[in-house]
């Protein structure tokens, strides 16, 4: 016998399961939220999980074509209107037995699975698509459940265990035994989905998500107003480039900390990774990952606390190179935000033209994902998307980037509704591209940039790969569902909290301490052997100096470091375990228990020297910097072009960099001199969790709060 490709019965496996979690995690709550809907309510849970809010009106209405003969449970006549018994007697069957016993018997004694599609097939003309030659699927078990094959004999000359289970109903046709399983997948989709939705929008305590939506009308008419001010060209300086990279190194640690305090950023992170995993581009034979499934939840929530974590850490040591005059972390913090980019991407706008190869994986050990696209015929097709293409492929440098990026910008320029169809995850991994791409072509001029090379002398980027790798292998076996189940359940009060500390302790028992120190270690370890190099080569400069010509002197300029093997996984662990002993507690800087995250305070008594005066704004400005400053939870929204009038009536110059980037730089009559860099929103808009991140930097920077700024 030969078994034919078919991946559905392992998703319904998996997705059976995952139902069972959540029903078993909260029954009472579905029970309690679902009592307490009206007829609307519960109608419009169904809805919000459907495509474009379309659902069956009936068991029998064909208005979506064979959906009714699939799924007639799920429509508006049983689940919504006929009262609150209905669907949750069919969450708590199909939550609570098995997927053979459902498929021999229905709920309330009704007919099984089986029996449906099989009188859908008499009564209704339900066909399967294909046909299949000596092909039977099998029921017999749950651990064989939905397993298909293919007779190479006589199909009359069947083993007899074979026969008897084709006479019990057990064994049947192929092409009826993928129906089935369907019927089983698809109807288990739509009660996993609905119990979120009940979930959702039956929460009292849950920290809101969504905010109140205005009107973008009058934010396109200040932008074509509005004047962006600029400041006279200055000469490329290292210290202008040490100052940029620190700027961006403090919005990273801001993020980091708002990652680990608030639930909604968190929350918002966590889905952000999770709907941009690489297993949901589909393989050379179609197959992907189900976006519903709950399995990679928590490995979603240890990618966005490590992404957090590297992106910081790197900037740290780009901050700290610039003084020793080497570029290297540059380059690869490019490589590391166009991977990104990526990622993105290809779960996104740019879906169709990438396929994932079975067994792949790049070095860090995530599934390996490659282009299928002809450029130049997209060039003509969709220009947009054929700049994105070109940012994503592996040959793009820095400097084609910088062009690259320079195209997007132009094109969304003088199409206003392009960007509308980039996805707000992609244009915010754009955003993180464009900022090392600008500081790396602010960086070429004023520093001799060496040839990338992965080979020689490269200790940070080795050991940073291997460490990303280390961190990307404990995704699969970090679970988290406890507070993650479903992703939004982190925005329940302790839920995000919960999740942080268990990720905590959970990387300190696999990798023998904190991902913190982690990072923080390794920049420790690498500036110690470049201290330790730098002092030799000094000596050695200084003795052949004299003797030496100009030419030689150039040649022994650059003198490759020479990387230590590295030490055994095992001895890695015990040595780190040694170390974790003599730490004190929350002693890293990027600790990622909410205990230890810094409290959001005015700032210090020589900072908010300038928030001592209170400034005298507008009207419209008021209401801005109201809405931007606000602690409720019930946070309103702001218009980008709202803002950025409100920065310039303040006195502040804002510079527009590379992609969505500004620097808002302050007048001369404040006291803190120092510029702050934000991100244009996706779409016009500052809203939700991005209203908190944009908060905190002039909160830190300038000691602003809501008693900054009152009406003249």
């Amino acid at each position: 016998m030969g078994e034919p490709a078919n991946s559905n019965a392992s998703l319904l496996k998996e997705l059976h399961a995952d139902l069972g979690r959540k029903y078993k995690k909260h029954e009472a709550a579905i029970e309690t939220l679902w009592r307490s809907f009206d007829t609307t309510q519960r109608a419009a849970c169904l809805r919000a999980g459907a495509a474009e809010g379309v659902v069956l009106r009936h068991s029998t209405d064909e208005s979506l074509g064979d959906v009714c003969k699939f799924i007639p449970e799920c429509n508006l006549r049983d689940i919504a209107d006929s009262g609150p018994d209905f669907l949750l007697d069919l969450i708590k069957y199909r939550g609570t037995t098995s997927l053979l016993q459902q498929y021999c018997e229905g709920d309330r004694g009704g007919p099984g699975d089986h029996e449906v599609i099989a009188e859908m097939e008499r009564k209704r003309g339900l066909r399967h698509v294909q046909t299949f030659d000596k092909c039977f699927t099998l029921f017999l078990d749950e651990n064989q459940y939905g397993q298909s094959f293919r007779m190479r004999g006589v199909v009359n000359e069947l083993p007899s265990p074979l026969l008897s289970a084709i006479h019990a109903g057990l064994c049947v046709p192929l092409s009826r035994g993928e129906l089935i399983v369907l019927r089983q997948l698809y109807l288990i989709q739509c009660l996993v989905i609905l119990i979120d939705d009940i979930l959702d929008k039956g929460s009292r305590t849950r920290v809101n998500k969504e905010m109140p939506k205005k009107s973008d009308k009058a934010a396109a008419e200040a932008l074509a107003k509005l004047t962006i001010q600029g400041r006279p060209p200055a000469e490329d300086s290292l210290s202008e480039l040490i100052a940029s990279a620190q700027e961006q190194k403090a919005a990273l640690d801001e993020y980091f900390s708002l990652l680990c305090a608030e639930l909604v950023v968190l929350a918002h992170a966590v889905n952000m990774w999770f709907f941009a995993q690489p297993e949901l581009v589909p393989d050379e034979q179609g197959r992907r990952l189900s976006a519903l499934s709950d399995r990679y939840i928590s490995g979603a929530v240890l990618e966005a606390i490590h992404s957090a974590i590297q992106g910081a850490a790197v900037w740290d040591y780009i901050c700290r190179l610039l003084a020793l005059f080497k570029a290297q972390a540059a380059a690869d913090e490019f490589a590391r935000a166009q991977a990104l980019f990526k990622r993105h991407v290809q779960t996104g706008t740019g879906a169709k033209f990438f396929k994932r190869q079975s067994g792949a994986h790049d070095r860090a050990g995530n599934a390996g994902v490659f282009m299928r696209c002809n450029l130049k015929k997209l060039a003509k097709a969709d220009a947009q998307l054929h700049y994105m293409m070109r940012l994503c492929q592996a040959e793009t440098t820095p400097q084609d980037a910088a062009n690259w990026l320079r195209k997007v910008a132009e094109f969304n320029e003088s199409h206003p509704m392009a960007r509308e169809r980039i996805e707000e995850r992609e244009a915010d991994a754009l955003n993180d591209l464009a900022v090392i791409v600008g500081f790396i072509h602010d960086l070429s001029p004023a520093i001799s940039m060496l040839p990338v090379s992965r080979k020689e002398g490269q200790m940070f980027v080795s050991r940073l790969q291997d460490l990303e790798a280390e961190v990307v292998q404990l995704k699969d076996q970090v679970d988290l569902l406890d507070f993650a189940l479903p992703i939004d359940n982190l925005l329940e009060p302790g839920m995000s909290e919960g999740a942080l500390k268990k990720l905590d302790q959970f990387v300190i028992d696999k990798v023998g301490t904190k991902m913190g120190f982690l990072y923080e270690d390794l920049l420790h370890e690498c500036f110690a052997v470049l201290e330790s190099q730098y002092q030799l080569a000094k000596a050695k400069i200084q003795e052949q100096a004299k003797a030496a010509t100009m030419e030689q002197q150039q040649e022994m300029d650059w003198m490759p470091i020479s990387v230590p093997a590295p030490q055994p996984r095992e001895e890695r662990i015990k040595q780190r375990r040694q170390k974790e002993k003599s730490r004190p507690a929350h002693s890293s800087v990027y600790e990622i228990t909410p205990a230890a995250a810094p409290p959001v305070v005015e700032a210090s008594a020589e900072e908010s020297a300038p928030s001592l005066r209170t400034f005298e704004v507008s009207t419209s400005a008021a209401e801005v910097f109201s809405t931007l400053f606000d602690k409720t939870q019930s946070r309103g929204a702001v218009n980008w072009a709202d803002f950025v009038a409100a920065m310039v009536g303040l006195g502040f110059s804002v510079l527009p960099k590379f992609g969505s980037v500004y620097t808002l730089l302050p007048p001369e009559s404040m006291r803190v001199k120092q510029s702050i860099t934000v991100h244009r929103p996706h779409k016009s808009r500052i809203e939700g969790h991005r209203l908190l991140i944009l908060s905190r930097r002039p909160k830190r920077t300038y000691g602003w709060g809501e008693k900054t700024f009152v009406v003249a």
